[in-house]
C-alpha cells in the first residue's frame, strides 16, 4: 500500500469482472455498490489523519458513478426453478410448529448457507443483538433472494466462472478488519459520530442502525399481513409467478388459454353487465335515494387513502415536501374535507327529514407514503374532527411493500437496508380492515353496510348516486354494489364486467367484476382509443364507487388464503422512479404486488347447474347502477400536462385554459345534496357570464336574485352549531342554531373577480377580485335582503344573535339590525321543512 502524508489508497483490478468501488465517510456509511460492466475492477479507500483524530472522506467518483447493475434475465426456467425452490420451502416453514423450528429451517436453505458463512454478515447482525423473531426476518429476506438489500460491502454473491470472486472477496475482508480496529469514536466527548461498535466488532453508523431498524419493521408488516400466502417467502413467490405469466404471455396469443388457467375454469366469457340507469329510471332512483337516505344509521364510511398518487405529484409550495393526495387543495379546501362535507349533507338530510342526529362512523385506510398517515392524522385534529368525534373515525395504515425490477423480481435498493417500498394497491383493505378489528368497530356501531369512495374522485356524491347505490344494497341485502358510467375514450380506467365461467367441476358461475386497464391484454382488449365495435367501447367505467355488505366482505378479509387478497396483479408497464444516497434519479421497469379492492367482487360470484341466458343479473349478490358520468367520476388522479385535451368545462379546453370558466359556482353539498332539494332553495334570476355565486350555508333561499359579479354568502355554523360531549370534544348539533340567509327580488351589481390576473388557480378557488359582495354570519346570524339592489363592494357581517336587513333606501342602502328574539334563539325566525310525497322530497318554507 502506498502511502503519502495526505492520503492513502488501495487499488485492485482485474480486466474480466465488473466494477466496484468501496469508499467510506465520516457522515455516510460504507456502501460496495456493483456497476454496469466495464473495463477493469477498481477498489478505492481513501483516509486522511492527523495527530488527534482520524477522518474520512470519499473519494469524488462516489458522487458521479451509476449505482445500478442489471445482470440478464432469468429465462422462464430459472424462474420455475426458483418458485419451486421457495415453495418447498414456504411449505417446510408452514409444518413448522415454532419459531425455532422456522429458524431451523431457513438455516438449511442454500441461500441462508451461504449468507451465514459470509464473513462480516453473521458479526454485524449479531452485533445489534436481534433477537429470534428479527433473525427469522433477516433469513426470510436472505432466502427469497433479497441479500442484496442487506450488502454493505461485507459479501459479494460468489458466480459461477467469476474467478476473481474469492480475491475480491478477501480483499475486502482486510479492509473490514481495518475499518474494524480503527477508533472512529469522532466528536469529543459524549459525541457518536462515525461508526457504531459492539463489543463482538460489528460496525454500523447510526444512520444505518436506523435504517436496519426500519427494514426490520418494513418485512415484520410483509410477514404478518401476507401471512395469508406465506409471507416475505409467499410474496416473492407471487412476484416471480406473475413476471412468470407475463414472460410467457408476451411469447403466446393464446391469451383466452392463459385466463382460462388463471381463473381454474373451463369457459370464460365476459359480457357487458346491464343494471339501473338511475338517469332514465328516476322514479326508481328517487326511491333508491329515499332508502339510502332512511338506511343512513346503518352505513358506514370507508375510504381509502393509503396511495403514493405518485402522477399527481403534490408538493408542499412552503416545504418542498411530497404530500399525499388527500392533502390536495381543491376548491378552498382538501380533499379529504371535501369527502367529509358530502358525508355531513346526507347526515344533515337525513336530520331534515326524521328530526334525528346520525353521525356516521369512517374508517380512513392510510399508509406510511409521503407521511400519509400523519398529515391525515394531523388535518383531522386541527379540524377538530369535524365536530364529529375523534370516536367516530378509525386510521388503520396499510403495510409498503418492496418495488421489484421486471427484469428479474429483485427488490429495488436506494442504499444498504432500504428497499424501494410502495403501497401494495387499495385491495388490501379488506384483509387489513379485518386484522385491525375494523369490521367489529362497524357492527359496534350498529353499521351493517359501508359505502366506499376514493378520496381523488369529487364528484362521487353528486345528486342521487352514492344514496341510491347505498340504498339499493341494503334494501335487496346484495353483497356488493358498484356505481358505474360510461367509459371515457383511451381513459386510463378500468371496466365493470358481467363474468360467465364454466368451473372446473362443470357448474356455472356468474357475477359482476372489474378488470384493470393494465389487465386488458389477457383479454384481447386494445389499451389504445377503443374504435366503436371494439370490446372496450361495450363496457362501463369501473369507478371504485362501492357499497359493500359488512358481514360478507369480513368473511373475504377473514379468509386465510389468497382469496383475502383480491385482484392481485404486478403492473409493470410503468417505471419505477427513484433516487439514490447520492441523489441520482433512477427510472426502472418494475412494479410492485397490487390488490385492487373492487375485485373483491370475485369472491361474489353465483353458481348454477345449468347456463343461464337470461335475466341472472336479478339474481346476483352483486349489482351495478349507472348515471351520467358528471355524476359519477371525476378524479384527480395526475397532474395535467400543458397539451392535455381532458379537460371537462362548460365551454372549448383552449377558452378554459387562457381566460378560465365562464362562472364560479361553489354551494354547499348541504343546500342539497339531492338536486331535488336543491332547486327547490333557488326559484328565478339569473347569473351572468364571468359572475361568480358562493353559498356556504343550509338553510338558504333564492328568489328572483339577478347576480352580475361575484357574492359570497358564508355561515359558521352552516348546518348546527357544536356542543362539547361527556369527552369535552365538540360535536356538531343538527339543525341548532343555524345561519340563515334569505334574498328575494336582488340585484348584485359589482367587478367581481378580475379574470385578467395570471395568479388565478381556478381549481383552488384561489382568485383576485376587484369587488364582491360578502355575507359572513357568525353564530346563529340571519341575513336578508328583499327588493333591493347592491351595487359595489360590500361586506355585511353580522354578529352572533342579530339579524340584518337589507332594504332599498332613499338614497342608497336601508340597513337594519335587530336582536333575534330569545324564545328563536336555537330555532332560528324560520326553516326549511323537508316532508316525504312518495319517492319524492317537498320542501316548505315555514316562519317561526
Amino acid at each position: 500500500m502506498a502511502s503519502s502524508t495526505r492520503a492513502s489508497s488501495l487499488l485492485l483490478n482485474n480486466h474480466k469482472t465488473n466494477h466496484f468501488l468501496f469508499s467510506l465517510n465520516s457522515k455516510k456509511p460504507s456502501l460496495v455498490h456493483p456497476f454496469p460492466p466495464i473495463s477493469s475492477l477498481s477498489f478505492s479507500l481513501s483516509l486522511s489523519s492527523s495527530q488527534s483524530r482520524s477522518t474520512y472522506t470519499t473519494i469524488t467518483r462516489v458522487s458521479t458513478a451509476p449505482l445500478e447493475y442489471a445482470p440478464p434475465a432469468p429465462d422462464s426456467n430459472n424462474f420455475q426453478k426458483e418458485i419451486s425452490r421457495l415453495k418447498t420451502l414456504r411449505l417446510k416453514l408452514s409444518a413448522s410448529k415454532n419459531l425455532k423450528e422456522k429458524l431451523k429451517v431457513l438455516n438449511s436453505d442454500s441461500k441462508v448457507k451461504h449468507f451465514l458463512n459470509t464473513q462480516g454478515f453473521e458479526r454485524v447482525l449479531g452485533s445489534h443483538g436481534l433477537g429470534l423473531n428479527e433473525l427469522f426476518l433477516v433469513k426470510c429476506l436472505v432466502a427469497a433472494g433479497q441479500d442484496h438489500v442487506l450488502d454493505m460491502g461485507f459479501g459479494f454473491e460468489e458466480r459461477e466462472g467469476d474467478g476473481v470472486s474469492r480475491s475480491v472477496k478477501n480483499a475486502l475482508y482486510v479492509l473490514v478488519e481495518m475499518i474494524e480496529k480503527w477508533d472512529v469514536n469522532i466528536g469529543g466527548s459524549g459525541g457518536r459520530e462515525g461508526f457504531l461498535k459492539s463489543q463482538n466488532g460489528g460496525v454500523l453508523e447510526e444512520e444505518e442502525n436506523e435504517d436496519l431498524k426500519k427494514l426490520l419493521k418494513i418485512l415484520a408488516e410483509i410477514e404478518d399481513f401476507y401471512d395469508c400466502i406465506g409471507g416475505i417467502i409467499g410474496y416473492q413467490i407471487m412476484v416471480l409467478e406473475l413476471l412468470a405469466q407475463s414472460s410467457l404471455g408476451m411469447q403466446t396469443t393464446n391469451h383466452s388459454q392463459q385466463v382460462h388457467e388463471s381463473m381454474e375454469c373451463q369457459f370464460l366469457e365476459i359480457h357487458p353487465p346491464t343494471g339501473c340507469d338511475l338517469s332514465q329510471n328516476t322514479e326508481y332512483a328517487s326511491q333508491a335515494a329515499l332508502w339510502g337516505i332512511e338506511g343512513l344509521p346503518d352505513l358506514g364510511e370507508i375510504y381509502p387513502l393509503g396511495g403514493s398518487a405518485d402522477r399527481l405529484g403534490l408538493v408542499d409550495p412552503d416545504t418542498g415536501e411530497c404530500l399525499p393526495a388527500a392533502m390536495l387543495p381543491y376548491c378552498g379546501r382538501t380533499l379529504l374535507e371535501g369527502l367529509i362535507r358530502d358525508l355531513q349533507a346526507r347526515e344533515f338530510l337525513y336530520f331534515k327529514l326524521y328530526g334525528k342526529q346520525c353521525i356516521t362512523p369512517v374508517a380512513i385506510m392510510t399508509s406510511s407514503a409521503k407521511n400519509n398517515h400523519e398529515h391525515i392524522t394531523s388535518l383531522c385534529e386541527r379540524l377538530g374532527w369535524f365536530g364529529r368525534g375523534r370516536s367516530s373515525f378509525q386510521l388503520f395504515e396499510q403495510p409498503l411493500v418492496p418495488a421489484v425490477s421486471a427484469e428479474d423480481g429483485q427488490w429495488l435498493v436506494r442504499k444498504p437496508f432500504v428497499p424501494v417500498c410502495k403501497p401494495g394497491g387499495h385491495g388490501v383493505i379488506w384483509k387489513l380492515a379485518y386484522d385491525k378489528g375494523i369490521f367489529q368497530w362497524f357492527y359496534d356501531h350498529g353499521r351493517k353496510g359501508a359505502t366506499v369512495r376514493q378520496v381523488s374522485n369529487v364528484v362521487a356524491a353528486t345528486d342521487l348516486t352514492l344514496l341510491a347505490l347505498a340504498g339499493i344494497g341494503l334494501h335487496h341485502g346484495k353483497k356488493l354494489g358498484f356505481a358505474s358510467c360510461k367509459r371515457n375514450s383511451g381513459a386510463t380506467e378500468g371496466i365493470n364486467v358481467l363474468i360467465e365461467k364454466k368451473n372446473l367441476d362443470g357448474k356455472w358461475a356468474y357475477g359482476l367484476s372489474c378488470i384493470e386497464y393494465t389487465e386488458f391484454d389477457k383479454f384481447g382488449i386494445t389499451s389504445g382509443p377503443p374504435s366503436p365495435d371494439s370490446l372496450q367501447a361495450e363496457f362501463p367505467a369501473n369507478t371504485n364507487i362501492l357499497y359493500v355488505d359488512l358481514p360478507s366482505a369480513e368473511l373475504v378479509g377473514s379468509t386465510r388464503s389468497e382469496r383475502s387478497l383480491p385482484g392481485i396483479v404486478l403492473n409493470t408497464k410503468k417505471s419505477i422512479v427513484y433516487t439514490d444516497y447520492f441523489g441520482n434519479w433512477h427510472s426502472v421497469p418494475g412494479g410492485r404486488l397490487e390488490c385492487t379492492m373492487q375485485n373483491i367482487a370475485d369472491n361474489f360470484l353465483n353458481t348454477y347447474s345449468s347456463r343461464c341466458y337470461k335475466g341472472v343479473e336479478d339474481k346476483l349478490d352483486a349489482f351495478i347502477v349507472y348515471n351520467e358520468r358528471r355524476r359519477v367520476t371525476s378524479s384527480a388522479k395526475k397532474k395535467r400536462k400543458n397539451a392535455d385535451m381532458s379537460l371537462h368545462q362548460v365551454e372549448g379546453n383552449d377558452k378554459y385554459v387562457d381566460s378560465g370558466p365562464p362562472f364560479l359556482i361553489f354551494l354547499h353539498p348541504a343546500l342539497g345534496p339531492l338536486w331535488e332539494v336543491t332547486r327547490q332553495k333557488f326559484s328565478g334570476g339569473s347569473i351572468s357570464k364571468g359572475s361568480e355565486l358562493q353559498i356556504e350555508v343550509a338553510e338558504f333561499l333564492w328568489r328572483n336574485v339577478q347576480l352580475e359579479g361575484s357574492m359570497i354568502i358564508a355561515a359558521e355554523n352552516i348546518m348546527g352549531s357544536t356542543r362539547n360531549d361527556e369527552n369535552g370534544e365538540p360535536i356538531l348539533q343538527h339543525g341548532h342554531r343555524c345561519g340563515r340567509c334569505k334574498l328575494h327580488n336582488v340585484k348584485v351589481l359589482n367587478d367581481g373577480i378580475d379574470w385578467s390576473s395570471g395568479d388565478n388557480v381556478y381549481w383552488k378557488h384561489d382568485v383576485h377580485r376587484f369587488e364582491a359582495l360578502k355575507v359572513i354570519l357568525h353564530g346563529n346570524a340571519e341575513f336578508e335582503a328583499d327588493n333591493v339592489t347592491i351595487q359595489g363592494n360590500h361586506v355585511f357581517e353580522v354578529p352572533d344573535g342579530y339579524k340584518l336587513k337589507i332594504t332599498s333606501g332613499d338614497p342608497g342602502l336601508a340597513v337594519q339590525l335587530d336582536p333575534i328574539p330569545q324564545n328563536l334563539m336555537d330555532s332560528g325566525s324560520w326553516l326549511w321543512k323537508y316532508n316525504i310525497n312518495g319517492s319524492h322530497i317537498l320542501l316548505e318554507l315555514i316562519e317561526l
